[in-house]
């Protein structure tokens, strides 16, 4: 039984956590990456909802005018008080999933 756990802990430590992501959704990846700053009270949210003219855009699960390569580009330079996120925070793959997500499948 101990050595079935040891293989199976290996067999896991050497897929590395590809296979875990590709099971984890947008909505949960978003949760876990994003949400402390972009989910209600998030600061991310107060600072959009500031912005003059439309004031709905602070909760970016709500909008439908995202794009994947606009996220991408936003995370990955940053822009205003949004700091770069960088891919040992978050892994293309992530970043992928999570702007996969929000865009609702547009991605020009």
């Amino acid at each position: 039984m101990k050595l079935l756990l040891t293989v199976q802990l290996a067999v896991l430590v050497l897929a590395g956590a590809a296979p875990a992501m590709a099971e984890t959704s947008g909505a949960a990846l978003f949760a876990e990456r994003c949400g402390m700053c972009h989910r209600t009270n998030g600061m991310g949210v107060g600072i959009l909802a500031r912005r003059p003219g439309d004031n709905s855009k602070g909760l970016l699960e709500n909008r439908n005018d995202l794009t994947v390569a606009l996220i991408t580009t936003v995370t990955r330079v940053g822009i205003g008080n949004m700091p770069r996120i960088p891919r040992g925070e978050v892994s293309d793959p992530e970043m992928t999933v999570i702007a996969e997500y929000l865009a609702k499948g547009k991605k020009p």
